[in-house]
């Protein structure tokens, strides 16, 4: 057997009954090697598992090539279909089950802000330039949803690599935004394409505008809604039926299945199952987890971290073997000035798109949290951290561009393949530069004693603070009147801290007796 022998010819000659199995083997035998370099490269934080994914991918992919005599340099074909349904559901439940929930619900607001509001506006920067700079560039035959879908696709964030270097306990409050950015921005994304699916393009006005608003608010409330129920559902069960006095095995399992049905409840009703699953994740860890027993605990956090990690770094793993399709690139017939012209573009969009919410809209959160805590303002340095975690782009935008332009991974037109070669390069060219630089730009940003872990934590929100003034039956019309005043008051002076404030009492009172979990004085409702 010579080395020039290819894998698919491999498969072959071991027959019809090998012909998947060689290349999942040889896959799952590049997916153990990034585990082991990760791991030997733990210590350097300039490299996080999504380089070391893609770093491998592409040596990978040349070795395909060459042993293949330039004709192939992946194992496997991609499918969308793959990634929403197998590979993005443990990814963004696990993003839901891990998050530090009080800071995540403590900055809602914000986090709403980036990751809602901040999507739209990068989307319409992005469809705007690319749609009058692509033309400029003799870069045509994209059509009007085509130029909206490439909006969404590069509105998506991947914030790993900033996450890896920032501290959860040194830097809480810039953590949370960046993190919990992450995720909704994710959702939001996904959620917008599939409105723009849906929307009339051969007449776009303010009337299209604000369907698609009132088609993204119905699938976002919808698909919450639907991720509650399920979380909600799961851990009442659990706490009723208390499956770990017979097995840890099926409280688990019950957890697991009850995610993944949520998600594909959400795909069956044409919902964002990633919504869905997000928030199934928050509940279940804010109640369900508390119904199971201990080793079941230990179990889920390490179970759910697991699978996740290894579905990103599979995809990482592709997209660092599909950078050298040579099938892709022959097929988009562009000059190399062409193509440079149109990356640069792109890259330039992500940046202008992504400054013009990220500063602004930190403006006016330190506005409506200015009665706050000093330390839960966003500083200059914080929004510049903040805007470049969200450069980076990743899976999410690779899966949404071979959801638009290919059919199962493949593509006979070369405005299509072009697009999906220009996705590749943005994220292959955002994740290494735009990663390696994450490190000595926070340690540049950031004062000294955060670097060294000196940077005192965030205040404790004083006690009075808490205190909030809530009607009662059993007092007399006046003073429910007066309560009712002092409310609005802080609710007008303190509207984020104040709504989180009586969702802690109502939850404490009402939510955790009948769906478990401690209450404030750490006692088991």
């Amino acid at each position: 057997m010579t080395m020039a022998m290819t894998l698919r010819e491999l498969a072959a000659n071991l027959g019809t009954e090998h012909a998947q199995v060689v290349p999942i083997t040889v896959f799952v035998a590049v997916l153990c090697l990034c585990l082991v370099v990760g791991h030997l490269l733990e210590e350097n934080r300039w490299v996080n598992e999504s380089i070391t994914a893609i770093l491998i991918g592409c040596l990978s992919g040349t070795i395909i090539l060459v042993l293949s005599k330039g004709k192939n340099s992946h194992i496997l074909t991609f499918n969308e279909e793959l990634f929403f349904i197998y590979l993005l559901p443990p990814i963004i439940f696990n993003a839901g089950f891990q998050v530090k929930k009080k800071q995540f619900f403590q900055n809602f607001f914000t986090i709403m802000l980036f990751g809602v509001v901040g999507v739209f506006i990068s989307t319409f920067i992005i469809t705007v330039g690319s749609w009058w700079l692509f033309p400029r560039l003799n870069f045509i035959g994209l059509t009007a949803r085509d130029y909206l879908v490439v909006g969404t696709i590069f509105s998506s964030t991947d914030t790993v690599c900033t996450l890896q270097v920032l501290h959860q306990d040194e830097t809480p409050l810039l953590y949370s935004l960046v993190f919990g950015e992450g995720v909704v921005n994710d959702a939001t994304s996904v959620v917008l394409f599939n409105a723009v699916q849906k929307l009339d393009v051969t007449r776009l006005d303010s009337k299209n505008a604000l369907h698609i608003i009132g088609d993204f608010l119905y699938l976002f409330s919808t698909s919450t809604g639907l991720g509650v129920i399920a979380g909600l559902l799961t851990s009442f069960c659990l706490k009723m039926l208390y499956f770990g006095r017979h097995s840890s095995v099926r409280e688990i399992a019950l957890m697991v299945l009850m995610a993944y049905l949520s998600y594909m409840l959400a795909e069956l009703l044409e919902l964002s199952g990633i919504l869905t699953v997000f928030f199934c994740g928050i509940l279940m860890s804010h109640y369900a987890w508390h119904n199971v027993t201990e080793s079941s605990r230990i179990t889920t956090r390490h179970v759910f971290a697991m699978m996740s990690f290894v579905a990103e770094t599979f995809i990482f793993l592709y997209v660092g073997m599909d950078a050298l399709d040579i099938e892709k690139w022959k097929m988009t017939k562009l000059s190399l000035g062409t193509s440079l012209g149109i990356y640069g573009t792109i890259l330039m969009l992500i940046l202008v798109g992504r400054a013009a919410f990220v500063f602004p809209l930190s403006v006016f959160s330190n506005y409506m949290n200015r009665r706050a805590e000093r330390s839960s303002m966003i500083t200059l340095n914080h929004q510049v951290v903040i805007w470049w975690a969200g450069l980076m782009r990743g899976a999410v935008s690779i899966a949404l561009a071979f959801k638009q332009f290919t059919y199962s991974g493949v593509t006979s037109d070369p405005v299509n393949a072009t697009m999906v070669t220009n996705t590749i390069i943005v994220v292959l060219f955002s994740t290494l530069v735009f990663g390696f630089l994450t490190k000595p730009l926070i340690y540049c940003l950031l004062p000294h004693s955060t670097a060294n872990g000196q940077q005192p934590r965030e205040a404790k929100m004083p006690k009075e603070d808490m205190t909030v003034p809530m009607l009662s039956m059993e007092e007399s019309a006046a003073t429910n009147i007066l309560r009712a005043k002092d409310s609005l008051s802080m609710l007008i002076e303190r509207p984020v801290h104040t709504i989180h404030s009586y969702w802690r009492k109502f939850d404490d009172a009402y939510m955790r007796p009948i769906f478990g979990g401690p209450c404030r004085n750490n006692s088991v409702c």
